[in-house]
């Protein structure tokens, strides 16, 4: 039955994008739910494993929620309802995951309501009851000093729960860290499926975004480049995840400035002849997100390509992205996948900079880092997390350019979407290696 209605999904009208399709809003609650039944049915049961875990709770109150928890919600719950508590138990010898919601009613059509009000008024007495039921050896609970996106357990509410559970219980809590990252980061066949759509959306946004259609050189400014992508995505009913960007270079423009580039880039300038443009950009469907970032030059009159000293810049940041790539491996860390292609870069004369990261439920999602801008060095702790299969990645970041025809040098910051399938990393919708052109009429 789920395999006739995922190939229904797949079949239904959708909004097109070039070649690309948006599904209604319906059909993408649809898969969406699709998709979380799959993770649940066929990942979550490895990583708890894995982790020694086998009772995990996860209790939010509305608007407040625990990042992992909204990921495990239904299409149609847009947060938590009143208090939200999630019991996910496994009880081993083979046996499927025990899915509760301590909660007045179902949560979806995966947690199934394990409190009665009626024979007993305080929800967390019930939740206690239910965890005596299980026996469980370990419970683990989202608390995490390095990530984020587990650390959702908040100080309220982990008082609370302790006060009820009572010490014996209590003496079973642990933290879940490795397991909600395991959780986020890690994508299923369905997820796999629909990034390629995703990445190719963005692409032809950013395409359509550096072309005629909305520049003209000597009146549009980088602002309204921001603002028609903002528009565009909203019409395709797709959020962004943050607020583009769209900056320039340009001959004699100046020393490179890290902190302008990556938070307060001028946002109205003019776009001229010769300008090198970039735009940072990225995406959210079907709880998935992207993160691009391309390039365009603006043709002088009488130009009909760009100059080759911008194409060779253009081929050292793909080169640089072939170094980072060939270095993933299963079970290496974020911070020694940084330093070894640093250290190949060197080698290959490339002035580079890596930033790299996870990819998936969140844009800046869970996982190993690899490098920040402004930490070259490493990551402690989210750093230090291993490389595993079945992970999506944004392979982000920039090589320094000499240009002597400009008097200084660029700049070339790249990012495209992909996944490692534990053997080898693949773009899901291919990478930048010609520059956009801008025609100056």
């Amino acid at each position: 039955m789920k395999a006739v209605l995922l190939a229904t999904l797949l079949c239904l009208p959708a909004l097109a994008v070039g070649a690309t399709a948006v599904l209604s809003e319906r059909n993408q609650a649809q898969l969406q739910d699709q998709i979380l039944s799959q993770r649940f049915s066929q990942l979550l049961q490895p990583l708890m494993q894995r982790e020694n875990i086998d009772l995990w709770l996860l209790v939010s109150r509305e608007y407040n929620e625990d990042p992992v928890l909204t990921t495990m919600l239904p299409a149609t719950w847009l947060s938590a309802r009143r208090r939200t508590m999630l019991v996910i138990f496994n009880p081993g010898h083979g046996k499927p995951l025990q899915l509760h919601a301590v909660a007045r009613y179902d949560v979806g059509e995966l947690f199934k309501k394990a409190w009665d009000v009626e024979q007993q008024p305080d929800q967390w007495q019930a939740l206690r009851t239910l965890i005596q039921s299980k026996n469980p050896q370990r419970i683990g609970i989202n608390q995490s000093e390095f990530f984020g996106h587990a650390d959702g357990m908040v100080a309220t509410e982990l008082s609370t729960l302790k006060q009820h559970l009572g010490a014996d219980l209590s003496a079973k809590i642990v933290s879940a860290e490795k397991l909600a990252v395991g959780w986020l980061e890690t994508r299923s066949k369905l997820e796999l499926q629909q990034y390629p759509n995703l990445t190719n959306i963005g692409h032809q946004l950013i395409k359509r975004a550096f072309s005629n259609e909305v520049v003209t050189p000597g009146k549009t400014t980088t602002e309204d480049v921001v603002w028609w992508l903002r528009q565009q995505s909203t019409e395709l009913g797709l959020p962004v995840w943050f607020h583009p960007t769209v900056s320039l270079q340009r001959a004699s423009s100046g020393k490179f400035d890290q902190i302008k580039a990556f938070s307060a880039a001028k946002s109205d300038n003019v776009i001229l002849p010769g300008d090198l443009l970039h735009v940072d950009f990225g995406l959210t469907y079907l709880r998935l997100n992207s993160d691009q970032q391309q390039h365009a030059y603006v043709l002088r009159p009488g130009e009909t390509k760009a100059p080759d000293y911008l194409l060779r810049a253009l081929a050292k940041g793909n080169q640089l992205q072939d170094i980072l790539t060939s270095n993933f491996k299963t079970g290496r860390t974020g911070n020694e996948l940084l330093k070894i292609s640093l250290q190949q870069a060197k080698t290959q004369q490339l002035q580079a900079t890596i930033y790299s990261h996870p990819l998936g439920h969140h844009g800046h999602g869970a996982g190993p880092t690899i490098g920040m801008w402004d930490a070259q060095q490493g990551v402690a702790g989210s750093g230090d997390y291993p490389i595993t299969a079945n992970t999506a990645y944004s392979i982000e970041l920039n090589v320094a350019v000499e240009i002597p025809q400009w008097g200084n040098s660029i700049r070339v910051m790249l990012e495209e979407d992909g996944y490692f399938d534990g053997d080898k990393f693949q773009y899901f919708n291919g990478r930048q290696t010609e520059l956009h052109l801008i025609q100056t009429p």
